[in-house]
């Protein structure tokens, strides 16, 4: 990081004027970092984090950052079963903005390696249901973006134009988008306040002896705004043992009308994320970008099965929750802008001297993750305006991590370990060890 914890940590003063810094620590999980950030303990043993961005775009990521924290009153995060971080304060530090929130506890999970059944995935639909159920004035009288049903269609709409006149665009995508984009079924839903596209790592855990990993705090609020539901959904594409019970959780949790078409509205916005890298290196005229973009959208046309983005193929042969080529995007594929941190926050190895990389294991099929992240904040670039068209996360879960199975006795790919015991149950109970290991550094 450019900064030193303790240069951050002076400017918490200057944000909170009266604060009492007493100690100060890096935040970092070996990411790229975007921002240069830090974690500031305060004299009465509270800690916040502060973040700095440089460049307009992290500049303009902390203001909306800002904006939407403080649009969530009180009355607003009553509403809510889990924590948003406190806004604290801003400032500037030299030629950049610096935000300070409250640091929210907890494990974070990879999208790859979310577990179905209940635990996480139960909690996260529900979780997002929240999010979208509350009302629409915490949004507009904050003046954040709200966009309509129609609104949502023609972003859509000029997206898929904008990326098929590069000429780099599979025809079959094209066709696919555009028949997506012309069918009204798909687009009848309505707006409901949502976080402009939240990824996996958006979410933090603590374990609940009973139910499992239970979100207890979402991060990254810089996309608040009002309009398609299915943008928060749509990293569900990059999670395949977990996107049925999040759907699920999410609709027995929504007190809104039914949207059919939630699902396969959700898979579009994941595929699109290709185009958008693909004009986002047209924009900035980046060989390197849109070589990158159109390898990724080849081997998304190789891999897609027959099925159509409608509602009607939806309801009787249902949606892949898994973008199936994403997995066979070769490793050389995809340039490494950036995984999931927006900061460098934390590493576990740090934390934990002597402590091997936690190696969870989900039934006998895999592992939850070897990076479970522990942390305050990360990466997830929201929708920018049409005039900018930057993609939401960088790498666009371009090179998706294949959790390996694990070599134990019993695991001979059966989902059973022979005891008779139910192989979800197992995994529950896998996944509730597993992350117990981190609880004494859950804040950390």
């Amino acid at each position: 990081m450019a900064r030193s914890p303790f240069t951050l940590a002076a400017a918490v003063t200057a944000a909170l004027p009266g604060a009492e810094v007493v100690g100060a620590r890096i935040l970092t999980a070996g990411g790229d970092g975007r921002f240069d950030s830090a974690v500031a303990t305060l004299a009465d043993g509270s800690e916040v984090a502060i973040r700095v961005g440089d460049d307009d775009e992290t500049a303009r990521e902390l203001a909306a950052e800002s904006i939407a924290l403080r649009a969530l009153t009180a009355g607003a995060r009553a509403m809510l079963p889990f924590s948003a971080p406190d806004y604290v304060g801003e400032t500037l530090l030299s030629e950049g903005r610096a935000l300070v929130t409250g640091l929210l506890p907890g494990f974070q999970i990879e999208a790859g390696h979310v577990p179905g059944g209940r635990g996480a995935a139960e909690s996260m639909g529900s979780s997002i249901a929240a999010v979208h159920a509350l009302p629409a004035s915490v949004v507009r009288s904050a003046g954040l973006t709200a966009r309509s049903a129609d609104e949502s269609r023609e972003d859509i709409r000029q997206l898929v134009d904008r990326a098929a006149a590069t000429g780099r665009v599979p025809a079959r995508l094209t066709v696919r988008w555009r028949e997506a984009v012309g069918d009204d079924d798909l687009w009848r839903f309505e707006s409901a306040v949502n976080l402009g596209g939240t990824q996996a790592t958006s979410f933090l855990f603590e374990d609940d002896p009973e139910q499992g990993p239970t979100v207890v705090g979402i991060l990254n609020w810089h996309g608040l705004s009002l309009g398609d539901p299915a943008v928060d959904l749509a990293w569900l594409s990059s999670a395949p043992d977990a996107a049925s019970d999040v759907y699920a959780a999410y609709a027995a949790a929504s007190d809104r009308a039914p949207d059919n078409a939630l699902a396969v509205r959700a898979r579009l916005l994941a595929e699109l994320e290709f185009a958008r890298w693909l004009v986002h290196g047209d924009l900035l005229r980046r060989p390197d970008i849109m070589d990158d973009a159109t390898s990724l959208l080849e081997s998304l046309s190789e891999g897609l099965r027959e099925r159509d983005l409608s509602v009607i193929a939806a309801r009787s042969e249902g949606v892949d929750s898994a973008m199936d080529a994403l997995n066979r995007v070769p490793a050389t594929a995809a340039a490494r802008i950036n995984t999931s941190m927006q900061t460098d926050a934390y590493n576990p190895e740090d934390l934990l001297p002597g402590e091997d990389t936690a190696e969870v294991v989900v039934g006998a099929e895999g592992v939850i993750s070897d990076e479970v992240v522990l942390g305050d904040a990360t990466e997830d670039l929201s929708d920018l305006a049409e005039s900018d068209l930057l993609p939401r996360d960088e790498t666009l879960n371009a090179e998706l991590p294949v959790a390996e199975p694990v070599d134990r006795p019993g695991n001979d790919g059966s989902g059973s370990d022979g005891s008779g015991s139910d192989p979800a149950e197992e995994a529950q109970r896998a996944a509730r060890a597993a992350l117990q290991r981190w609880t004494n550094s859950s804040s950390e």
